[in-house]
């Protein structure tokens, strides 16, 4: 593979990761953001907005940029509402004396054919957005996404230290006897 062909295919990963991570909060309930109100959605913002503020976009690309963030938010609030009417669906049913699990296995999965929908134009609306800055401007995004990337493995590594400490700590399950 060409290292241009390549950097394109790290490009696209790099923002697909970037938005797939929007997405991912973008369907949990308020509730569940770390650290409260805004929590890490608000946290990711301020990286966007910060990295807008890096760009000095021109008035094209600033147009692509809101395109793209208005897509994002759009996406956003459309997967909250799916998640919604998966959560009182399954409220519902818990009524009932029988579950009906085709139809709520149907409903999971227009769902996520629906989540799955809004997640690639979220991130075609990015990758537009990202296609029309020049080099020193893509040079930026790539340095703010793999700072990213990193922060995010430093995450997932103390999460696994701690799974270790907690499973070593916890007390071996009593013989029957």
């Amino acid at each position: 593979m060409s290292t241009k062909k390549m950097s394109r295919v790290l490009a696209v990963a790099a923002t697909a990761l970037a938005v797939g991570v929007g997405a991912a909060y973008a369907a949990q309930p308020a509730e569940h953001a770390r650290g409260g109100p805004g929590g890490w959605h608000g946290h990711f913002m301020q990286e966007l907005t910060q990295l807008h503020d890096q760009l000095k976009l021109n008035a094209d690309q600033e147009k692509l940029w809101q395109n793209a963030l208005d897509t994002m938010k759009q996406n956003r609030e459309a997967m909250r509402a799916n998640h919604k009417q998966v959560h009182d669906q399954f409220k519902a049913a818990q009524q009932q004396p029988i579950l009906d699990l085709n139809a709520m296995a149907a409903t999971h999965q227009q769902i996520e054919q629906k989540d799955a929908q809004l997640r690639q134009q979220t991130t075609d609306a990015w990758l537009k957005f990202y296609n029309g800055l020049n080099d020193q401007q893509k040079t930026t995004v790539s340095t703010a996404l793999k700072q990213r990337f990193a922060r995010m493995e430093q995450r997932h590594e103390k999460m696994r230290e701690r799974w270790e400490h907690q499973k070593d700590a916890a007390p071996a399950p009593a013989a029957n006897q």
